[in-house]
């Protein structure tokens, strides 16, 4: 066997790939429950890929068939049920666990130097998988993922000059149909996740390239014994592959819960229109896309007013997508000396507890239909999760930080 392993690793260095990125990979010894949902976005990762391969052996990707395919997988594919629900509740637990991963980066500040390219890595995956999730919405082919689509796809026909050849583009028809569902099922299932393992590989190796960051938001790798090992760090096998097996249960007992017993989730994980076919001459009563892309959409519902003579429907556009690329310029606004939101001052907790009160409320306002009174909360939250990052360089080099141990304190 050492022979044998011998012989391979001459050819592809799996030892020094192992030693690097697990066996001999310190990381610091005081990780928290925080630091759980990495391990957790590789597990749901992993889940999506398997569940989804097995679907498409089932499916039909056409306007005729891709409903009745998904009833057929429910109903006469064995284990079909299963495997529709794992992956319908996997997507939504994916972008729980990612929000949850990137809320841990802005409380220990795991986006500041030296770590800026994995925080760049980590924005375009979340970018890809909001992509991979709006394409694999239309699949099922019911009333919601129908008019979702149609609504989101015409939105880019607000942008001036090109706004209405983009659309046609994305659909390649003047309307969301069977061509569109085949796009989309190919971006879906093959395109996207490539792109997707890609940044996530890249993510990883940037990751430990630097080391990871800790809750003390202390950089391990400047207090060494004389060997070279960092006196605050432990191999990542096996005291953190065993660590990470605590989250991976609990998790898997959450997510059998749901899938078994909740796995519509009252309308949130699958909407109630989506169990009738897609119907272009039916309108659904209230029209509004899956959960974790409703603080966006939110946003772009709260702007109301035409500017410049462009109209409110563009400006919403605009709004929603800044919303989105601010989130990759965050390491260079963030002017505190300090990482960890242990560290910084009231000003920082003030501001995060607002942004993330603010985030979680026009999750909602973008579930429910919309009123003049709901607009304009929507529009003060909106306000409120700019100025989180516009003021983000003022009031972090003027609030008073405490001092930093030289040591992690666990």
């Amino acid at each position: 066997m050492q022979k044998l392993i011998q012989w391979i690793d001459e050819r592809l260095p799996i030892v020094d790939a192992y030693n690097n990125h697990l066996g001999k990979y310190y990381a610091p010894k005081n990780f928290n429950l925080w630091y759980f949902f990495g391990s957790l976005a590789m597990l749901v990762l992993v889940n999506q890929l398997v569940t989804g391969i097995w679907l498409t052996m089932s499916y039909n990707p056409s306007a005729e068939g891709a409903f009745a395919s998904v009833e057929y997988i429910m109903r006469d594919v064995q284990w079909g049920w299963l495997l529709r629900y794992m992956h319908s509740t996997g997507a939504s637990a994916f972008f729980i666990v990612v929000y949850l991963h990137m809320f841990r980066g802005l409380m220990y500040g795991s986006y500041q130097k030296p770590r800026e390219l994995i925080w760049l890595f980590g924005m375009l995956i979340y970018l890809v998988l909001m992509a991979e999730a709006f394409m694999g919405y239309l699949l099922p082919w019911g009333q919601m993922s129908y008019w979702g689509a149609q609504v989101i796809v015409n939105l880019f026909g607000a942008i001036p000059v090109i706004g209405d050849d983009l659309s046609l583009w994305i659909r390649g028809d003047y309307l969301i149909s069977g061509i569109t569902l085949n796009r989309f099922f190919a971006l879906h299932v093959i395109a996207l996740p490539i792109v997707l393992l890609g940044l996530v590989v890249l993510h990883i190796l940037a990751l430990h390239e630097v080391g990871s960051n800790n809750p003390d938001g202390i950089d391990i790798k400047k207090n060494k014994d004389e060997n070279g090992i960092p006196k605050d760090g432990i191999p990542f096998h096996p005291y953190y592959t065993v660590h990470d097996l605590i989250g991976v249960a609990v998790f898997l007992f959450v997510f059998c819960v749901v899938i078994f017993f909740f796995p519509e989730m009252g309308g949130l994980f699958i909407e109630k229109p989506n169990f009738e076919p897609a119907n272009s001459l039916k309108t659904p009563e209230h029209i509004a896309p899956v959960w974790y892309f409703t603080p966006f959409y939110a946003m772009l519902r709260a702007v109301t007013v035409d500017l410049f003579g462009l109209p409110a429907k563009f400006w919403g556009v605009v709004v929603m997508g800044a919303a989105i690329a601010i989130l990759f310029v965050l390491p260079w606004l963030d002017r505190s000396p300090v990482r960890s939101m242990r560290y910084k001052g009231v000003l920082s907790k003030i501001a995060l507890t607002v942004f993330v009160i603010s985030f979680v409320i026009l999750g909602y306002l973008g579930i429910v239909p919309s009123s003049p009174g709901r607009t304009l909360l929507a529009q003060v939250l909106t306000t409120l999760y700019f100025l989180y990052f516009i003021l983000m360089p003022f009031y972090t080099r003027m609030e008073k930080t405490k001092p930093v141990p030289e040591r992690v304190t666990g």
